[in-house]
């Protein structure tokens, strides 16, 4: 597994395979071709089909000069967000790349080695990562930063900054979402609604329910997110985290291991199913998402690393089968309201791991090659492509 810097991406909305990840292609891409004088960008699957509402052909012009975006909607390619960079000189064609958005903002070129960084895990089972773990008596995020280097903390400790900082600009704004569905923001609505002798049970839904509709917001304005693990599911462990911390007083420094462990997981889905909506529908990223936010969670409440195992064991078992089916292509329904569902999803799977995990039958590993297979037998309407489900149904 690569570092976990390659998981967090700091980045703006709203799509890390639709943005992200194409930014970075045309970036290298231009960097091998200075002396072309015009480009071509041909988009293949959910890239061409969901393209103009991610804002991928808005993101290519910005890197490349002089680029058509041409939009391919029917040729099968061996991966659902698949691009092909042309570069001319004086109309004359002189390279060509192929390139794979992966999910999260990573990107794979066919023919060439990983255009990721180099690997640093040597475990790539949670089951082997947690005998480790135990047998030296190390938490999971001792584990992260015995592979990466103390430095990692520098990094996390911009990725939290990064998290409050969305939190805080999205519930202070209101306004429409670009993108002509109309979505009003909601966040400021809920943060400072209140409601007749409200419990603390609907204060704490309300609150969090808030944060990740400020970070999911401010993702599909196009704002400065982390990715975690997409764009499209950026803010539910950002919700989970800033609410513990208010709630419980926790420090930077353990928020900071919490993203470690957070990461961890997320980086064990990447490596062995996939966090992408195009690859496996939604159960990979919100999926993917609630089973960080509940790892992370329960490692501030220090529970044991069975305890963990269960919790993101749960979270990710309940969102198997999630289409991925925006719609207009946009990053706003159903996307963002998923968020805070799976947010408070993810608080609820770590309470009931606390009281459960000696009766778990099935393995973090086991449910995460579920959701692989699973998302691998979904039809392709159902994987971003904005052709089924909501996105075929609704009508404006």
């Amino acid at each position: 597994m690569r570092s976990l810097k390659e998981l967090y991406r700091i980045g703006k909305g709203p799509s890390s395979s639709h943005t992200i990840g194409p930014e970075r292609a045309c970036k290298l891409f231009l960097s091998e071709n200075a002396a072309a004088t015009s480009f071509v960008v041909r988009l293949y699957g959910s890239l061409a089909k969901t393209g103009e509402g991610h804002g991928t052909g808005e993101v290519i012009k910005s890197v490349l000069p002089k680029v058509t975006v041409e939009y391919d909607m029917q040729t099968e390619c061996p991966h659902p967000n698949t691009m092909e960079l042309f570069a001319y000189k004086n109309g004359e064609k002189t390279a060509q790349m192929r390139v794979f958005s992966v999910g999260g903002g990573a990107i794979e070129i066919e023919g060439r080695e990983s255009a990721e960084g180099a690997e640093v895990y040597a475990l790539h089972t949670l089951a082997k990562i947690r005998a480790y773990c135990e047998k030296k008596g190390i938490r999971l995020y001792d584990y992260v930063y015995e592979c990466e280097g103390e430095q990692l903390r520098e990094y996390l400790k911009e990725v939290w900054e990064t998290m409050r900082a969305a939190v805080s600009r999205g519930v202070a704004k209101t306004g429409m979402l670009p993108g002509g569905l109309e979505v009003e923001r909601r966040a400021k609505v809920l943060y400072e609604g209140l409601a007749p002798d409200e419990s603390a049970e609907t204060r704490e839904n309300r609150l969090v329910c808030s944060y990740a509709f400020a970070v999911s917001e401010e993702n599909a304005a196009g704002g400065t997110i982390v990715t975690a693990p997409t764009c499209g599911a950026c803010g539910v462990l950002p919700a989970v985290l800033k609410y513990a911390q208010e709630r419980q007083g926790y420090t930077d420094e353990q928020i900071i291991n919490a993203l470690a462990t957070a990461g961890l997981i997320g980086n064990l889905i990447k490596t062995n199913a996939s966090i992408s909506g195009a690859e496996c529908g939604c159960q990979a990223e919100i999926g993917s998402a609630c089973c960080m936010a509940t790892a992370a969670l329960s490692e501030l409440r220090e529970m044991s690393l069975g305890q963990i195992e269960y919790a993101a064991e749960v979270a990710m078992e309940h969102h198997l089968g999630l289409t991925c089916d925006p719609i207009c292509g946009l990053v706003q329904i159903p996307c963002i309201e998923r968020n805070a569902v799976a947010a408070m999803r993810a608080i609820n799977a770590s309470s009931l791991a606390y009281f459960l995990s000696d009766s778990r039958k099935i393995s973090f590993d086991l449910v995460v090659q579920t959701m692989y297979e699973t998302g691998k037998d979904l039809r392709r309407p159902y994987r971003e492509t904005a052709e089924g489900g909501l996105a075929k149904l609704y009508k404006r």
